[in-house]
């Protein structure tokens, strides 16, 4: 797929805000500071597009981006530590909930996890939640040039060693550096491919 146009559309903090529902959608989530902000902007070369900050919780809405003017990107709030209150991560919860269980073009999510760390209990409680859900999903891997292609190799090994003990296949996975690009080209083609999917369903 060739990124053409990439803009922003609107951020919301209720699910009666969010866009008319009449594109696919592809959301993008993970642990605060898990990097999802520099990764959306490789993807869609576009510097700027979604805003990084060093502040972990920094997204607190659901934001849209209109892609070559055919479908949506959403960057979705992150899960795990953050320094807010306890209030709003219940109003975090009750907004996720709704968006995943209601938002009836969403494609699939992309949850994000840092390749410098072992599995983590709030991303696999995550992961099992979106499966139960029946929600699709696929992992991406974040940050891979931060380590040795080794390291990155035996934290993935490990991670998919941790989802087999209770998961019978693995779901589909990629692995990504926004500072070199990689992925992005993988990532990009299997929007594509759901995508075509997303229209003959129509």
């Amino acid at each position: 797929m060739i990124i053409r146009s990439a803009s922003y559309v609107k951020s919301s903090a209720k699910i009666s805000q969010l866009p008319p529902p009449d594109l696919p959608e592809y959301a993008f989530i993970g642990r605060s500071n898990v990097g999802k902000s520099s990764l959306i902007n490789m993807l869609v070369s576009k510097k700027g597009l979604a805003k990084i900050s060093g502040h972990p919780g920094k997204t607190q809405n659901i934001n849209h981006f209109i892609i070559n003017e055919s479908w949506y990107l959403v960057d979705l709030p992150g899960y795990g530590y953050a320094r807010v209150s306890q209030k709003m991560r219940a109003e975090w919860e009750k907004l996720f909930t709704s968006y995943i269980t209601l938002r009836e073009n969403l494609i699939l999510i992309f949850v994000l996890i840092d390749a410098r760390h072992e599995p983590m209990a709030s991303d696999m409680a995550f992961m099992e939640r979106l499966a139960l859900n029946g929600i699709p999903f696929a992992r991406v891997f974040t940050k891979t040039d931060k380590v040795t292609p080794a390291e990155a190799a035996r934290v993935r090994s490990v991670h998919d060693l941790a989802m087999l003990e209770g998961w019978e296949s693995l779901p589909p996975t990629f692995v990504t550096s926004a500072a070199k690009g990689t992925g992005r080209d993988e990532l990009l083609e299997y929007i594509g491919e759901n995508m075509i999917f997303f229209q003959r369903e129509k």
